[in-house]
């Protein structure tokens, strides 16, 4: 895996965080679980459902020496996000998420949740439909 960072970039790997003073490309030769600044949700954003979620999932693959404790909240978190709506492509979505963690694929369940972003975000807005609604 290629990685290519921009000078004062900082790129979370296993637990560590690493900050680069120019341009670089690193190579990873195996497996190392990795989140770049980029996705990175600082505790402010996370002001919604998913955002929140998100967070969670995120203190799983920054900080594993507290995983423990953020999958008691992950594991709580889900289960009152998927409450929370009522659209299948979420709920769907937030199964998924569900499973990955429990498979600990952890960066797979970020992007994942980053993908229903947008679709909560018409929701909030008043923009999407219920099926309720629909007929």
């Amino acid at each position: 895996m290629h990685i290519s960072l921009r000078a004062g970039e900082k790129l979370y790997i296993n637990g560590a965080v690493l900050r680069v003073d120019r341009k670089v490309s690193l190579e990873l030769l195996n497996d190392a679980t990795f989140l770049l600044e980029a996705h990175v949700m600082r505790v402010e954003e996370a002001n919604t459902p998913l955002r929140q979620l998100y967070f969670i999932v995120q203190v799983i693959l920054m900080n594993p020496g507290d995983a423990a404790a953020a999958h008691e909240m992950f594991n709580e978190s889900i289960r009152r996000t998927t409450e929370t709506f009522e659209q299948e492509e979420v709920v769907n979505g937030l199964r998924n998420v569900a499973q990955l963690v429990q498979m600990n694929r952890i960066f797979e369940a970020l992007k994942c949740i980053r993908g229903l972003f947008s679709i909560e975000a018409e929701i909030m807005s008043g923009m999407a439909v219920s099926p309720n609604q629909a007929a």
